[in-house]
């Protein structure tokens, strides 16, 4: 260990540890950001995908060449460019290979390059590759001084700075990546729509993401699906530069001969994992949360083919289909998040029509470096010509020049005014270049030579040209891949969704008959099948408790349990212990008060209604939809006084038109039931007026049938009052005694 007294004075430093720690983070992030995560706006590559497709162009793998290993050009990348990992490197050229991860491959490999399905690639050693025409058109230009070289990281070689082709990298394959502090996520699209974009683009600078939107209609993925968000969504992704994609997979309906029908997933969305989605759709009908699904095959070959089995030919499909994009990855979320670095190295997010332009800002740059080097080449040849052709004007001299001077160069730069490269060239020429023939080709090639450096320098001098021979040149492209080729074709369809319908209950819970009973001491449980009373009595229950509620319900409905202190609480009859031992504590279900009391438990049924009252008199009709909660916590309905408690919740039947209340003091009154408010949440009205004690039974019922209760003992007889004129009255009278006959404990039922 070296001590600290024999280091040199100026290599230690007194630094604050949190200033010192900061500066090394922020260098550590700034490399992430701009050299390792996010790509460049110009060719859409992050810097290990430009040195691994710069090291498959100097190993000379275009696609008309054979293939190579993919462990020689890893070894190249990492032993001369990006000094990293070779795992790492190797899988960046794997996902440049791979046909369901990008749109247009730049890399084309023979082997196992993985698959669909999630499956690895094979090791480098047994995986050769080659470039694909994109990466060529990619790359189109290094040689013609079209970008700038630097260095490499040991600075024995030089690497390109960026690739000048005109193929639209980053929108055309995506790109994702998390730096510190940011993130990038672009999915593919088609390139024939971006060329159609940047065409507009040339003529309308100013033009907006929505006018562009007239030609890139949106993301286009490799694995296919249905974008199915609204053309306005679309637009304001793009706008911003953020948002998000809500692609499906293709399913078709495939009717079956005797009336039954199947259905067929042939393309899922992008960068879900076949197998794994195969998995979750059969977690789904064994563990019984689709009931209405009764099987899954995968019958995929090279094409996706997965065929999903409904429970029954009466299933409504788009409800199957529908459940199936809510519960599993058939229907996924691509985001947006449309930041590169721009031509600064600057990270910045950016619209549609902002990228588009960075890229073409790039490609007329390229263009007008292409051109002054092709004039510079051509300002050397015609240099050469000029020199060749003074040759044959004075032949004979040049001859005896060089046949009687000791230094022949000298002399014939002076007599003919040449240069020294005209002079080395002409001593350098052979005896057969003498020929006549040879002085005509000449002639001609230098003729050429100077329409097209003249060519050159109009295109140079006006944007017009160079605008409207980038035009020619995207067309070119188009053709290449257009949507009449096999690349170029659109893969991914467009169709708004509906709205989401809302699912039945139904569809999620395999529908069974139970019969819930609730003790009195608050035990729950749903015991399998409708239970007559007979076998509901035989029920048993733990010492010193007894049966309090038993109703008849199906695994598919709701259970709504009101308190004596006027709170709802929904349990779902599913999620409800079973039959066996003794079930478990309400309070396990939702969180009830201590002291609170049941004071009803029924099946919630849509668009019924409950009369509520409280003990005091006050009371209410509530639309059962209102009282339901999907909370523990459950929701307060009847709003009570102090010491107050609800003590009737009854469901009024359909075609109920009365109310009959009775109280404590043994005095009953009737009243049309729509002299009662509809509330969601309240006290309510009063229903009867008391002296002393208050309300002990409230029920609706049909006038014209009259007012029924049961007689009690065993016989089950009930006596039905048809003539209740002494008892009508308003809401809130105090009443008078009831009918002759009816019972004592003040009860409509038992």
């Amino acid at each position: 260990m070296t001590d600290l007294a024999e280091l040199p004075d100026d290599s230690v430093r007194n630094t604050p540890f949190d200033s010192a720690l900061s500066d090394r983070y922020l260098v550590y992030a700034l490399s992430t950001i701009t050299a390792r995560s996010l790509p460049d706006v110009r060719d859409g590559l992050k810097p290990v995908h430009r040195r691994l497709l710069w090291a498959m162009r100097l190993l000379r793998l275009d696609p008309a060449s054979g293939y190579k290993k993919c462990a020689r050009v890893v070894g190249d990348v990492i032993g001369k460019y990006h000094p990293h990992g070779d795992q790492s490197v190797y899988d960046a050229m794997v996902r440049l290979a791979q046909t369901f991860s990008l749109r247009y491959p730049l890399v084309d490999g023979q082997g196992n390059f993985g698959n669909v399905d999630g499956d690895n690639a094979a090791a480098m050693r047994y995986t050769e590759a080659r470039l694909t025409a994109a990466a060529n058109e990619l790359m189109a230009g290094l040689d013609e001084g079209t970008v700038d070289f630097r260095p490499t990281y040991n600075g024995e070689e030089e690497e390109p700075e960026i690739f000048p082709g005109l193929f639209p990298n980053l929108l055309a394959n995506g790109a994702s990546g998390i730096a510190v502090g940011m993130a990038t996520s672009i999915p593919p699209h088609n390139v024939a729509e971006l060329v159609d974009a940047a065409v507009h683009l040339i003529d309308q600078p100013e033009a907006t993401s929505a006018e562009l939107m007239h030609y890139v209609q949106g993301p286009d993925f490799p694995t296919g699906g249905v974008l199915v968000d609204s053309a306005q969504s679309i637009a304001d992704a793009y706008a911003s530069g953020r948002g998000a994609f809500r692609v499906r997979a293709l399913i078709e309906k495939v009717e079956e001969k005797g009336g039954g029908w199947h259905l067929v997933v042939s393309q899922i969305p992008y960068q879900v994992q076949k197998s794994k989605l195969i998995e979750e759709i059969a977690e789904l009908i064994n563990e019984k949360k689709l009931p209405i699904l009764a099987d899954v095959r995968d019958e995929s070959d090279e094409d996706i083919r997965i065929v999903l089995e409904p429970r029954s030919r009466t299933v409504d499909a788009d409800m199957l289909m529908e459940s199936l994009f809510r519960l599993t990855d058939l229907e996924v979320r691509v985001s947006l998040n449309l930041n590169v670095l721009d031509d600064t190295r600057t990270p910045m997010v950016m619209s549609l029509a902002q990228a588009l332009s960075a890229w073409l800002k790039h490609q007329f740059e390229v263009l007008i470096r292409r051109s002054q080097h092709r004039l510079a080449k051509i300002a050397d040849r015609i240099e050469l010509l000029d020199g060749y052709l003074i040759v044959y004007l004075n032949l004979d001299r040049i001859i005896q020049i060089i046949r009687e001077e000791d230094e022949p160069k000298a002399v014939m730069m002076a007599e003919f005014g040449l240069t020294d490269r005209q002079a080395e060239a002409i001593l350098n020429m052979r005896l057969r270049s003498l020929r006549k023939l040879e002085e005509m080709e000449l002639r001609k090639e230098r003729d050429t030579l100077d329409a097209e450096g003249k060519g050159l320098e109009e295109l140079i001098a006006s944007p017009a040209r160079q605008r409207t021979r980038m035009k020619r040149d995207l067309a070119a492209l188009r053709n290449r891949y257009g949507p009449e080729t096999a690349l170029g074709a659109r893969r991914t369809s467009l169709s708004e969704a509906a709205p989401a319908r809302e699912i039945p209950l139904e569809a999620m819970v395999e529908r069974e008959p139970v019969t819930v009973i609730l003790s009195q001491r608050g035990w729950i449980r749903a015991m399998k099948g409708h239970l007559d009373d007979a076998a509901t009595a035989v029920v048993k229950f733990k010492e010193g408790d007894g049966p309090a509620y038993a109703i008849k319900a199906q695994t598919t409905d709701r259970i709504l349990l009101a308190t004596d202190q006027g709170r709802f609480y929904t349990l779902p009859a599913d999620k409800l212990p079973g039959g066996r031992g003794f079930g478990e504590p309400v309070r396990l279900f939702a969180d009830i008060d201590a002291d609170a009391r049941v004071a009803a438990l029924l099946v919630a049924k849509a668009g019924a209604e409950l009369l509520l009252a409280s003990a005091d008199g006050k009371g209410f009709v509530v639309d059962m939809g209102e009282v339901t909660a999907e909370t523990r916590k459950g929701k307060q309905v009847m709003n009570l006084r102090e010491k107050g408690r609800l003590s009737v919740v009854h469901r009024v039947a359909p075609g109920d038109d009365y109310v009959a209340a009775i109280g404590d003091n043994r005095k009953m009154v009737v009243f049309p039931l729509n002299e009662l408010p509809r509330m969601a949440r309240g006290q309510g009205v009063t229903i009867q007026r008391y002296k002393d004690g208050g309300l002990s039974d409230a029920i609706s019922f049909k006038l014209e049938e009259g007012l029924s209760w049961m007689m009690g003992g065993e016989t089950g007889r009930t006596r039905t009052e048809s003539d209740l004129t002494p008892w009508r009255a308003a809401r809130g009278a105090a009443g008078r005694m009831p009918p002759v006959g009816f019972p004592r404990d003040n009860r409509f039922k038992p």
